[in-house]
């Protein structure tokens, strides 16, 4: 099993590049951290997780996302976004992308 992300800024049409990034994972009735990085100038996380992880259960990436406007001088309604999912087979690719602007976001599963 592996999972990646890339957010992509949907304003300047380019990769979010130094956005701030944590996984956590639901267990034992809370959330606990597995790991953390900032994106690539591809907007993109590389070799960021420890070896089999985040693995099978619920989990979250937090996305550091009013630092990322702050430092390019935007204003923003949203200092945070965060998407929790379920990661059910331990044999798949699993991608998270974050598609962002200064008032709006999407996701999906990618591929």
């Amino acid at each position: 099993m592996t999972l990646s992300t890339h957010v992509l800024d949907a304003t300047s049409g380019s990769p979010a590049a130094g956005v701030g990034v944590l996984l956590e994972t639901f267990r034992d009735g809370g959330w606990a951290e597995v790991a953390s990085g900032l994106t690539d100038d591809d907007g993109r996380l590389k070799e960021w997780l420890p070896a089999g992880l985040p693995g099978v259960g619920t989990h979250r990436l937090l996305f550091d996302t009013g630092a990322y406007f702050a430092r390019a001088g935007t204003p923003s309604f949203y200092p945070a976004v965060t998407i929790t999912f379920v990661i059910d087979r331990a044999d798949q690719h699993y991608h998270v992308p974050l598609l962002l602007s200064p008032f709006a976001y999407s996701t999906y599963r990618g591929s």
